[in-house]
């Protein structure tokens, strides 16, 4: 209700201010509606960011786990198949061990069970050859302790110092790797 009293100027004046006052409440509040808004849509943006990027943390260590188990599997069947066909190239000789076997048995001629032994025996360094085993070369040589083990020193002169004399037990590498040095006998000065 208007005061009767007042004038109209005055009333018209505090219904301005009044006005003024809602219009600021209104401006205010929609303002901080807008900043509501704001701050949620950023919120929501960076939840979705943060999902996508923990869902491609999942997947990754999920991929990564696959990775590790798939190359445990591969290095068990490498070892696994390597052994097999190792052992397949063994298995002949073994049959023919035991054909010589029973071939001996009636056999009172020693030659032929010298052709017979000399011929598995092949065929045995062979097959390890075909695997990659190589022996190691040592008489004549100079001593070279990454391949030899001297377990005898025999002073001479008919042969340089650190030559080797004698091999007293073959040694055996496979590629680079020794897999038994070479026992050997050394020449030292007189």
């Amino acid at each position: 209700m208007a005061n009767p009293f007042k004038k109209e100027e005055l009333v018209d004046q505090e219904s301005n201010e009044e006005n003024i006052k809602d219009e600021e409440k209104v401006e205010k509040a929609s303002e901080t509606e807008q900043q509501e808004e704001v701050a949620e849509d950023s919120s929501s943006k960076l939840q979705e960011e943060y999902d996508k990027l923990n869902s491609q943390y999942i997947r990754l260590a999920a991929d990564f786990d696959n990775y590790r188990k798939r190359q445990e599997q591969e290095r068990e069947s490498l070892l696994r198949y390597g052994t097999e066909e190792t052992l397949k190239k063994l298995l002949e000789i073994i049959d023919n061990f035991d054909r010589g076997e029973k071939a001996i048995s009636d056999i009172e001629d020693c030659e032929k069970v010298k052709e017979s032994f000399s011929l598995i025996y092949k065929q045995l360094k062979d097959a390890l050859a075909k695997i990659g085993l190589e022996e190691i070369e040592a008489a004549g040589q100079e001593f070279d302790p990454n391949f030899h083990e001297a377990v005898m020193q025999t002073p001479t002169s008919d042969q340089p110092e650190h030559t080797i004399v004698a091999e007293l037990q073959k040694g055996y590498k496979l590629g680079d790797k020794v897999l038994r040095p070479t026992l050997v006998n050394v020449a030292t000065a007189e």
